[in-house]
This record gives C-alpha cells, sequence and structure tokens, in this order.
C-alpha cells in the first residue's frame, strides 16, 4: 500500500487489489483499519478518524482518497455526489471494442443476495442508468486490448458489467467472465487518475497512479503514467 499524499484533512493512497476499501464482515485487514493503525503509529493519536467517501470493488486497486475529519468527509461527499470528482481507469479487457473509443449506456440492476449486478431494459424496476467513456490505448497479439475508462455514473460493479455485456469482459474477472482467458490471478482493473478539490484549501488536486501487476504486465511497455503528480 502505497501513500501518495498526506495532511491534517484527507490520505490520498493506492489501494492494493484484494483489500477491502472498508471494513466488512471479515477478520481481513481493510484500508480504514489499515490507515488508523498508521496514523496511531506515525502520530501517537488512539482511534483516530478515517473516513471512506468512495469505494473500489475488493479485487480493483488504484488512487483512493480517505477523509481525516468528518468535515472534510462532508466537503468530499457532497463533490461525490455532485459528480465533480474526475476518476480515470485503466482496463485490460479480452478481445476488443468495435470503436476506437465511444460511450456505453446500459441499465444495471444489483442483486443484492449476490452481490452480483445484471444489464436489464431501460425502465426496469429499481434499475440504474449507467454511463462510461472508453478509448483504446493498445492491443496486443494475444488478444487482449488496454483501455482508458471515464465513469459518468458510480454503480455497483459498473466498468466490469458493461465491459461484459459488450463482449469485452476485464482480463481475470472470474464474477463477470474474464476469467477464462488467462491464468491471471489479479483483475485487469485499476483506477489510475483521481482529481477533486481540496476540502481545506479549495485548491485543486490530482493524483495518479501506474498498475505493476496482473494483466497490466502485458502492456508494461505501452503506457506511462507517473507515480503521482
Amino acid at each position: 500500500m502505497k501513500i501518495l499524499y498526506e495532511d491534517p484533512w484527507i490520505l490520498v493512497v493506492v489501494k492494493p487489489p484484494g483489500m477491502a476499501s472498508q471494513p466488512e464482515r471479515s477478520t481481513a485487514m481493510d484500508m480504514v483499519s489499515y490507515l488508523k493503525n498508521y496514523i496511531s503509529r506515525k502520530e501517537g493519536q488512539k482511534n483516530p478518524y478515517v473516513a471512506a467517501v468512495h469505494r473500489l470493488d475488493r479485487p480493483v486497486g488504484g488512487v483512493m482518497v480517505y477523509a481525516r475529519t468528518p468535515e472534510s468527509a462532508s466537503a468530499l461527499s457532497r463533490q461525490i455526489a455532485g459528480r465533480t470528482v474526475r476518476k480515470e481507469y485503466l482496463a485490460v479487457v479480452c478481445g476488443s471494442p468495435e470503436k476506437s473509443e465511444g460511450v456505453l449506456e446500459d441499465w444495471l440492476l444489483r442483486n443484492g443476495k449476490t452481490n452480483v449486478s445484471e444489464v436489464v431494459p431501460p425502465g426496469t424496476l429499481e434499475g440504474k442508468l449507467a454511463r462510461l467513456s472508453y478509448k483504446i490505448l493498445a492491443r496486443n497479439d494475444q488478444g487482449y486490448t488496454l483501455v482508458s475508462v471515464h465513469l459518468e455514473t458510480g454503480r455497483h460493479h459498473q466498468i466490469r458489467v458493461q465491459m461484459a455485456a459488450a463482449k469485452t469482459p476485464v482480463a481475470g474477472d472470474r464474477r463477470y467472465g474474464g476469467g477464462n482467458a488467462g491464468n491471471f490471478r489479479d483483475i485487469g482493473l485499476f483506477s489510475c487518475k483521481l482529481s477533486f478539490k481540496h476540502p481545506g484549501t479549495k485548491k485543486m488536486m490530482e493524483f495518479q497512479a501506474k498498475p505493476q501487476w496482473g494483466p497490466f504486465l502485458l502492456f508494461s511497455d505501452v503506457f506511462d503514467i507517473s507515480d503521482h503528480a
């Protein structure tokens, strides 16, 4: 786990794949607990405040921001609700989209019992509109494609579901059909860029990171993303 930035208001980190964004019904370490322990060791605080204001799926790694005060949590949550926080992802998908860039728009329905979402007809009861844009960055001769993805909505498992519905599932994603292609331990999805207004100083901030595991190793010589900005 890498810390990109920290101050009295926020912590910006690179979440490793396989770790939950916040506490779950599990004894495994999660990001909030890890960061609380980190602050306690560094600053001597007992039970410091750390709040998750957005999430990444447990298998997905990448850049996240955590609030260190209730006021910061409220300010960041308002930005997320207002869709002013910009998120960019990298995905390695099986096959290749028909167009070099485009928009995917679907209605998604989440099954709370199975923790799986699916594409449903528009207007389906409890279904939600999901929209993302993508751009192909590179292809390789093994049948994989590297794409950048911008989320315009934040639905449950959105990128994974929409890419699978477009017949280009994310490599290594056993839940949505990409697990049969390639012997990957980790999923080919990574939050590579995050930009938001600092809750204290109001300055616009942008952070980037590069994935260095799993399916992304197929394209390590193709894309160049600095560790931080």
